[in-house]
C-alpha cells in the first residue's frame, strides 16, 4: 500500500523537527519511533518522550487513503539524509514493514502499531493564552537559558521559571550559583501565572523558533504548556515544584559600578581562562581607580593577567568568580557595553545592560 510520495525535503524537514527529542535506545521501544499520520490531504509527524510532544505538518495536497503508522525516527531520518537532494521518495506499507523507495534504493523498516503510541493528554482547567513574535521569544530565551541547572538534585532548577503578570512576561533561570532574569512587554494583559518549563523543552523550543516576525501562540495551563508556531505544535509538561524567589537574590545596593566594553572584557577573560584551574575555573577581579584587572592561575603555578582601563573611582576590590559564569553572560548578550555593579568580596555581582532594566544577571563570588 502506497502511503506517501513526495520530494525528499518535504518529508525530511518535518521529520527532523520532531526527532530532536527522540532517544535512540529507550526502555519503551515505541518512544524511539515517530508517529506518521495522514488525515485527508495532510500528513503529520509526531514524537514524544512522555514529557514533551512535538507535532509537525508535512506536505499537503496528497491523494490516497488515510493511515497511521510508527517507525524508527532516527533510522528514517538517517535514510532520508543519505538520499540525494531533490529525489522523489515513496513510502509503502506491507506486512508490518515500512518500505522507503528512492531511485534504485530500497529500505525496509520495522513498524509498531500506531494505536500503541502514547500522547500527552489535553490540558484541563484554566488556560492563559497569548501570542508574540517568534524572534522576541527566541531572544528572551537566549538571555537566560544558559543559567539553567543541569541534572541538579533540586529538580525545580532544571528549567526556566516563566511568569506572566499583567502585560509582562518574565523568564528566570538559575543553577544556585548564578541567576539570569529577562522580561518583555506583552501586547495584551494576561492573568498572573508561574510555571517551570523543563530544561529539555527550553533547548528544543529555542532550536525550533526562528528569527521571524511570525507569531507563536502560547497556552499555559496548570500542568502543561503549548507552543504553536508555523507547522509546529510543541506540548510540554511542567516541572512540579516551587521556584526560588529571584527578587531576594538580585542585589540592590552594590556601590562599585562601572561600564565596560563587552567585547574587550570578553576577549580578556577568554585569554586569561587559558591558565585558569580546569576544575574550579576561578578568576580574580581586582578593581582599583581607573583599572579592571583579571588574574587567573592554576595548580602548576602558572598565571595570566589582563588589565583594562575603566572609568572607575572608588575603593579597591579583590573578588573571585567562576570565569565560565562571567563568559556565559558576555557571550549571550549583544550590547556594545555592559554595566557591572560590585559590593564587597563576599557579595554577588550584578551585570546589567545600559538603558535596559529588563535584563539582570547575578553571579555569586567564590573563594580563590
Amino acid at each position: 500500500m502506497l502511503l506517501l510520495q513526495a520530494e525528499r525535503d518535504q518529508i525530511l524537514k518535518p521529520l527532523a523537527t520532531v526527532t530532536g527529542i527522540v532517544e535512540r535506545r529507550h526502555t519503551l521501544p515505541i518512544l524511539s519511533n515517530v508517529y506518521l499520520e495522514k488525515k485527508g490531504q495532510q500528513v503529520s509527524f509526531m514524537a514524544t518522550d512522555l514529557e514533551i510532544q512535538i507535532t509537525s505538518s508535512g506536505p499537503g495536497d496528497l491523494n490516497g487513503s488515510d493511515f497511521a503508522i510508527t517507525t524508527s525516527a532516527k533510522k528514517l531520518q538517517d535514510i532520508l539524509r543519505a538520499i540525494p537532494d531533490g529525489t522523489q521518495v515513496l513510502l509503502e506499507h506491507s506486512d508490518n514493514k515500512l518500505m522507503v523507495k528512492a531511485g534504485k534504493s530500497r529500505f525496509n523498516l520495522q513498524t509498531l502499531p500506531a494505536e500503541d503510541f502514547p500522547s500527552i493528554a489535553a490540558a484541563t482547567g484554566n488556560t492563559i493564552s497569548f501570542s508574540l513574535e517568534q524572534k522576541a521569544l527566541r531572544q528572551l530565551l537566549s538571555l537566560v537559558q544558559y543559567a539553567m541547572a543541569h541534572q541538579d538534585i533540586r529538580y525545580y532548577l532544571n528549567g526556566l521559571c516563566i511568569i506572566t503578570d499583567g502585560q509582562e512576561l518574565r523568564v528566570v533561570g538559575t543553577d544556585g550559583h548564578r541567576l539570569a532574569f529577562a522580561s518583555l512587554e506583552l501586547p495584551q494583559p494576561v492573568e498572573k501565572s508561574e510555571i517551570i518549563l523543563p530544561r529539555k523543552t527550553v533547548l528544543e523550543l529555542y532550536k525550533l523558533l526562528d528569527e521571524s516576525d511570525r507569531p507563536v501562540q502560547i497556552d499555559i495551563s496548570q500542568n502543561q504548556v503549548r507552543f504553536s508556531f508555523g507547522d509546529v505544535l510543541l506540548v510540554s509538561k511542567v516541572v512540579d515544584g516551587k521556584f526560588p524567589d529571584y527578587n531576594r537574590v538580585i542585589p540592590l545596593n552594590n556601590g562599585k559600578q562601572l561600564s565596560i566594553d563587552r567585547t574587550q572584557v570578553q576577549q580578556a577573560l577568554q585569554r586569561a581562562a587559558i591558565l585558569s584551574n580546569e576544575k574550579f575555573r576561578g578568576v580574580r577581579i581586582v578593581l582599583m581607580n581607573g583599572l579592571f584587572r583579571i588574574i587567573c592561575s592554576n595548580s602548576e603555578q602558572e598565571e595570566a593577567q589582563e588589565e583594562l582601563e575603566v572609568d572607575y573611582q572608588g575603593d579597591t576590590l579583590d573578588v573571585g568568580f567562576n570565569i565560565t559564569y562571567l563568559l556565559d553572560v558576555l557571550n549571550n548578550v549583544s550590547s556594545e557595553t555592559v554595566d557591572f555593579a560590585f559590593g564587597d568580596a563576599n557579595s554577588s555581582a550584578l551585570v546589567t545592560l545600559p538603558g535596559n532594566d529588563r535584563f539582570k544577571y547575578v553571579v555569586m563570588p567564590m573563594r580563590i
